[in-house]
């Protein structure tokens, strides 16, 4: 053989050598999950008569050799919709083929009822659940509108940048937040409205679960109402010596109130490694609110500083709510090692700031003719938190078989900034607080029938709080009563066990009992040179035994019961023993020290009906009695019912076990499957309580009127349509709490004078677009029809029409 034809001959070998391994590549394919590009393992791959097979590695990676290019390849996987295309398609398609997860199939998989995976047929309570691409749909602007969207939370808002959940009836204090198993609640929980959810990011949120009912078995003091479970994003391993790269951006305009919204994460991962950032920020302008309502919603007048000198101006464009606006920034840094297929270690950062608030509804009070102040907002509501996590979910020993313990660290900042019409005084206080939390919960599975959760719990928290009066025109700075006393602690430690026993497929029977001890310390001393409180400090040390029993019953795959019963509890806090506020206008709150827990006893009764997942009926009711409830009533200091606050002469209140409830619902949910694309779904509930006020039965302040909505949902390839509508009844005057009454500027007025909440309602249409594998657009209208409402007990009316545009790209 000449030279030539040598090294033709090489050049040839060398060809075919790189043309089969070319092709031999092309055949190794990825299976994504769709909208988050998180590799899909143990997907099942066959053809039509299955005389092919094969699984996703891991890496969600698979080869096709054994397929032929024009046969039919079918994906399957328990959680995801089964998906059929050729090969010769997947080949052209960048070797990926995504998968859609099976939502409903997905929500039956639940952590919050035990700290562990569960199916949500063996939990005899009410969870609702969202997940990512609930939430991307959607496009909340804060985690209290994600949880507004489930369609059983109601949610109140007293400015922009809030939200405060109502569940069954209760809210604030009542209902406990945790954000990857780590409680939110701290010592400084009021029972006015709350805003901390929106410290939570929407866009770092992987799936969210809702216990609708008491859960201090497992969660401890607070959960009354409810239980809010967010779970955010996890880092993805490589599982391999290459690098998995997967990183999303996302920018989004609403129009209502011109929010502009930017987003991206980024995840490392690595064989056992990884590393996953994220970061939103969100300017929001003042809102717009509809065409459409009462005139008493609208904005008419609103003081601005002018010469040295507060003047109150017409609003010009009265729709538009001066001042609404602030913005937004959420961080958040996680790292995951993963030594073993059953050992993993979990570090979490998380910080988000707001900048200052306007508080809306106290700006709307009046004074006679003019507006009382000329100035109140919050200062940045700051959140931190650090949290680490070991999981370990097999072991050989005797004790447990699945082990989590966790350890965190948060810092909460918040202040006020309040200053009278044509006052100089400017009242500014600022609250700190540090809070330490350790949890160890462990699974036992006792026999095959009988699994044991577990599990022990110690909080610390330290106050911190400052009370100035500034004044603007002398620059001068003078100290003044704190909201809290300085420095005082919150405990709380507590033990708990539950145990599942399953003795076939259609039952399953839950109990479990926890007990509680909290100690809480306040020192008044300081205070004491404004209040001249009768005591100097506060010392509560009180334990609390709570428990819970239910089954759940299905006699055939149509029919499931559940049955479950409860007690729950809400020891004082320090927000409870030792805060100073004025509560509303011509009354201040002082503090008490003589308070004890309050016992919530509660039952429930759910019925699910499924005709062969094509009509889905959901139905349940509860009762709940409050005992020793925790609220607000007239008080004395030295005898004298009146005190001076904030240069005002007062009426003298304080928290107080002073009174009983009884909290009733019903709630429906219906789901009907026409075709495999186009849907129904729908969630009404209705609520009902009341509370002893003075020996006289009244309306209970947080039970909100019956709402609902319904959706339309057509989703079919690369489009995802959704028309729905969102509707709530009237409370007539007569139907409003004696604290909703008091605040008349809020509301509409009915025929006769009296405040009171109009019934509403809104048609909205969504639709997103998958353009392709790295470009998702999603477009929203909704109040489609202009229309002007408040949420109820809400200071601020709801956005009008609000055109919602978002663009996501995945690398």
């Amino acid at each position: 053989m000449t030279l030539s034809l040598k090294v033709q001959y090489h050049y040839s070998l060398l060809f075919f050598v790189f043309l089969f391994s070319t092709v031999h590549q092309a055949q190794t394919i990825t299976v994504l999950e769709d909208i988050t590009d998180v590799p899909i393992p143990g997907v099942a791959l066959y053809n039509l008569k299955k005389t092919k097979s094969a699984v996703t590695d891991l890496n969600g990676k698979v080869s096709i050799d054994k397929f032929d290019d024009d046969e039919v390849i079918f994906f399957q996987n328990i959680i995801y919709l089964k998906t059929q295309i050729t090969k010769s398609e997947i080949l052209n398609n960048d070797n990926i083929v995504y998968l859609t997860p099976n939502v409903e199939d997905l929500k039956q998989i639940v952590i919050s009822a035990s700290k562990f995976k569960q199916n949500k047929r063996d939990v005899p309570q009410t969870i609702v659940s969202l997940d990512a691409a609930d939430i991307a749909l959607s496009n909340p602007q804060t985690s209290a509108d994600v949880l507004e969207n489930t369609g059983n939370i109601y949610v109140q808002k007293s400015q922009l940048g809030g939200g405060s959940p109502i569940i069954r009836g209760f809210s604030t204090n009542r209902l406990l937040i945790t954000v990857d198993g780590v409680r939110m609640n701290n010592a400084i929980f009021r029972g006015g409205n709350l805003q901390n959810i929106i410290s939570i990011d929407p866009l770092a949120i992987k799936n969210t679960e809702v216990t609708l009912g008491a859960g201090s078995v497992v969660y401890g003091s607070d959960a009354i109402g409810g239980v809010m479970s967010f779970y955010t994003k996890k880092p993805q391993l490589s599982y391999k010596d290459n690098l998995y790269l997967n990183a999303s951006a996302l920018t989004r305009y609403a129009s209502a109130n011109n929010e502009k919204t930017g987003h991206f994460d980024v995840n490392l991962g690595y064989k056992k490694w990884a590393f996953l950032t994220n970061v939103s920020y969100s300017d929001f302008e003042d809102l717009k609110m509809g065409s459409h309502g009462p005139d008493e919603y609208l904005r008419e007048q609103y003081i601005i500083r002018q010469n040295g000198e507060d003047v109150m101006v017409s609003n010009s464009a009265p729709r538009l709510q001066t001042p609404t606006a602030y913005s937004q920034i959420n961080l958040m840094q996680k790292v995951r090692y993963e030594p073993s297929d059953n050992l993993n270690f979990d570090l979490g950062i998380y910080y988000t700031t707001t900048s200052d608030y306007p508080r809306y509804d106290r700006l709307i009070r009046p004074r006679g003719d003019a507006l009382r102040s000329a100035e109140w907002e919050y200062g940045p509501q700051q959140w931190f938190m650090s949290n680490f996590q070991v999981t370990k979910l097999s072991s050989r020993s005797n004790l447990y078989d699945k082990i989590q313990a966790t350890l965190a660290y948060q810092n909460f900042k918040e202040s006020r900034k309040d200053r009278d019409f044509q006052s100089s005084i400017r009242q500014i206080r600022e609250e700190n607080v540090d809070a330490l939390s350790f949890n160890v919960d462990l699974e036992k599975r006792l026999s095959s029938k009988t699994t044991l959760f577990y599990g022990t719990e110690y909080l610390f928290n330290l106050i911190k709080s400052k009370g100035n009066e500034f004044n603007i025109d002398t620059g001068i700075n003078a100290p003044t009563v704190t909201r809290y006393p300085d420095g005082s602690t919150w405990q709380s430690l507590a033990g708990y066990a539950s145990l599942k026993y399953r003795p076939n497929s259609k039952f399953v029977f839950q109990s479990g009992l926890r007990y509680n001890q909290v100690m809480a310390n306040a020192d008044f001393t300081a205070n004491n040179r404004f209040l001249n409180l009768p005591f100097s400090d506060a010392n509560v040390n009180t334990g609390a035994l709570t428990g819970t029993a239910g089954l759940t019953w299905s006699p055939s795959e149509m029919i499931q019961w559940n049955l479950n019963g409860s007690t729950a509890f809400r020891a004082p806090n320090i927000d409870d023993i030792g805060k100073v506020f004025d509560s509303e206008p011509g009354s201040v709150v002082v503090p008490n020290r003589d308070l004890k827990a309050e016992y919530a006893y509660g039952g429930e009764l759910g019925l699910k009906l499924n005709f062969n997942d094509k009509l889905i009926l959901d139905l349940a009711t509860y009762n709940t009695f409050l005992d020793n409830a925790l609220i607000r009533r007239d008080y004395d200091i030295n005898g004298e019912t009146e005190i001076e606050y904030d240069g005002e002469l007062s009426n003298v209140q304080a928290i107080q076990n002073a009174s009983r409830a009884w909290i009733y619902g019903f709630e429906a949910g219906l789901v009907i499957h026409f075709t495999n694309q186009l849907k129904l779904r729908s969630q009404y509930n209705i609520i009902g309580g009341k509370e002893e006020n003075d020996g006289i039965e009244v309306p209970v302040r947080h039970v909100a009127p019956s709402f609902g909505r319904t959706h339309l949902i057509w989703d079919k390839d690369k489009l995802k349509l959704d028309l729905f509508s969102v509707y709530n009844n009237e409370l007539a005057f007569d139907e409003l709490a004696p604290s909703e009454v008091g605040k008349a500027y809020m509301y509409a007025l009915d025929e006769n004078g009296n405040p009171y909440a109009p019934s509403w309602y809104t048609l909205n249409i969504r639709a997103q677009y998958r353009y392709n594998n790295n470009i998702t657009v999603t477009a929203s209208i909704e109040n489609i029809t202009d229309q002007r409402y408040r949420t109820y007990s809400s200071g601020i009316s709801a956005a009008g029409r609000n055109l919602i545009l978002a663009l996501r790209y995945n690398l």
